[in-house]
């Protein structure tokens, strides 16, 4: 039906993905270290929040265990999106680090929303509390925190799984600040519902960046746009090719952080040479104004089906 197919350009080589493995090597490095930090403080901390009979403290304790269960959920999907692609899973195992986004995400939502509840009802009769060893708890917390913050950073950038992770051990720091100013004013003034109101200050700082890292890792199992890549711009500029009359089945997503696919079909002028004078247009264009590598073409001078308004975005 069409007077010219050409797929291509499939830009994504290898270099892209020896990247990528790269990347998810340094990445597991750092959770590695990150973990057994987090997981050997929060034995601690649990027994201080338990003993000192600090909300504040078991607060950053649940958070803390948040932590662990995200950095192990984070390496265990960084094994599985190492499996290579097959006859079932062509795209490979990558998604598996946004569901673990997913999850943490979750995981710290679920544990915020019950801290805030604790800590309401304990506004109401607080309990006796042991200001210094909840203080030097919340210090030693600060401390471990801090350490696997620097260790993830790098990572955080180039993946939404290692940014969910990294996202809980800012959240925990963060609490570790507030135990500490909360020990410290209780100590001076004797004022319990302060450890309950530290625990709600955190929970309601938590919430919404956690909602922030739900939404991106959603958009992603959806198969939305990417947020860096404005799709009208991307329509604009393929509109602009020269010899392009029009296009549809615009497709634009992400398997997993850093990954980005687009597919497009391109109405050509009758006497335009798709892949020799529209193609290399098309791949040097995306690549340049959006980072865009991993593309499939395909070029008509007539469209190649009467197209459901759902089918496609942007058909003119």
């Amino acid at each position: 039906m069409t007077a010219e197919h050409a797929n291509g350009p499939h830009d994504h080589g290898h270099a892209g993905h020896a990247g990528h493995d790269h990347t998810a090597g340094a990445n597991e490095k750092s959770l590695k270290t990150a973990f057994a930090l987090t997981f050997g403080f929060l034995i601690v901390e649990l027994a201080g929040g338990i003993i000192a009979q600090s909300l504040a403290l078991l607060s950053d304790a649940a958070h803390m265990f948040t932590d662990t269960a995200a950095l192990a959920i984070a390496l265990l999907a960084i094994r599985i999106s190492k499996r290579p692609a097959d006859k079932k899973r062509t795209f490979g195992y990558h998604r598996f680090e946004i569901l673990a986004a997913t999850f943490n995400a979750l995981l710290l939502l679920a544990v915020a929303v019950y801290i805030l509840w604790e800590a309401w009802l304990r506004i109401k009769a607080p309990p006796e509390i042991q200001s210094n060893l909840m203080l030097g708890v919340a210090v030693i917390g600060l401390a471990v925190n801090l350490l696997s913050m620097k260790v993830l950073r790098s990572g955080q950038e180039q993946s939404l799984n290692v940014k969910g992770a990294y996202l809980e051990v800012w959240a925990d720091m963060v609490g570790s600040i507030g135990v500490i100013v909360g020990a410290g004013l209780i100590k001076f003034t004797g004022w319990a519902w302060i450890d309950s109101a530290v625990a709600i200050l955190i929970g309601l700082w938590v919430v919404p960046r956690t909602v922030t890292l739900l939404k991106s890792s959603i958009n992603i199992l959806l198969d939305g746009v990417p947020e860096d890549i404005d799709i009208d711009k991307v329509a604009a500029t393929l509109r602009a090719i020269p010899g392009v009359r029009s296009f549809h089945d615009l497709h634009v997503w992400s398997v997993t952080s850093g990954k980005t696919t687009l597919t497009v079909h391109l109405i050509v002028e009758p006497s335009v040479d798709g892949e020799r004078d529209v193609l290399p247009v098309v791949r040097e264009r995306l690549a340049k104004d959006f980072g865009l590598r991993h593309i499939t073409v395909q070029c008509e001078s007539v469209p190649c089906r009467e197209l459901e308004p759902a089918d496609h975005f942007g058909a003119s």
